[in-house]
């Protein structure tokens, strides 16, 4: 059994009533989270750049967290590993939240968990998204030149976010998405 994602915040104090926990997802979660997807992102999901990433680079498994409120689902998010420039890093999403779940700090706690716990791992060294400024960069993330991430299909630009413990990341990542590992298989 796997163990559930506890953040330090989590340790120093038992969970309350009706705030998020997070946990990492199982196969039993498959059929909650494609729904979630439906309910936020509806059809229009498959046609983002995003989904064109993961369809080239599958997202991974062990990195897919639900969050929860007193038990009940009410969010996920999924990474998916990648290479920009020949540095190895993290596509975050999609990250979502049930409606009747939302302002409830789910989304930020599952932002925030799955990104540490990645970037722990020693493997990659940032974590990019396509997202809101005024959601993320409170949470640390940084804008990316504009441009300088060559996406396979059309983003805007001042969307494309890192969170690196790296300062000058955001700065350095430069040129298309390819395969994790991508430079160690040049």
């Amino acid at each position: 059994m796997i163990a559930p994602v506890v953040s330090v915040a989590a340790e120093a104090a038992p969970p309350q009533l009706g705030l998020p926990t997070i946990r990492f997802a199982t196969p039993a979660d498959d059929r909650f989270v494609e729904d979630l997807q439906a309910i936020a992102f509806g059809p229009g999901r498959f046609a983002r750049t995003a989904y064109r990433v993961r369809e080239r680079f599958p997202i991974d498994p062990t990195l897919s967290l639900i969050a929860e409120v007193n038990g009940q689902p009410c969010g996920s998010v999924w990474m998916t590993p990648i290479s920009v420039g020949g540095i190895d890093g993290y596509m975050l999403g999609p990250l979502a939240t049930h409606p009747d779940f939302r302002k409830r700090g789910a989304g930020k706690l599952l932002a925030r968990e799955v990104s540490r716990i990645a970037l722990e791992r020693g493997e990659g060294s940032f974590v990019l998204l396509v997202g809101d400024r005024d959601y993320y960069c409170p949470l640390g993330w940084v804008p990316t030149i504009p441009g300088a991430v060559v996406w396979p299909g059309p983003v805007d630009p001042t969307r494309v976010l890192c969170y690196s413990q790296v300062p000058t990341m955001a700065a350095r990542l430069a040129g298309p998405i390819k395969a994790f590992g991508a430079k160690k298989r040049s």
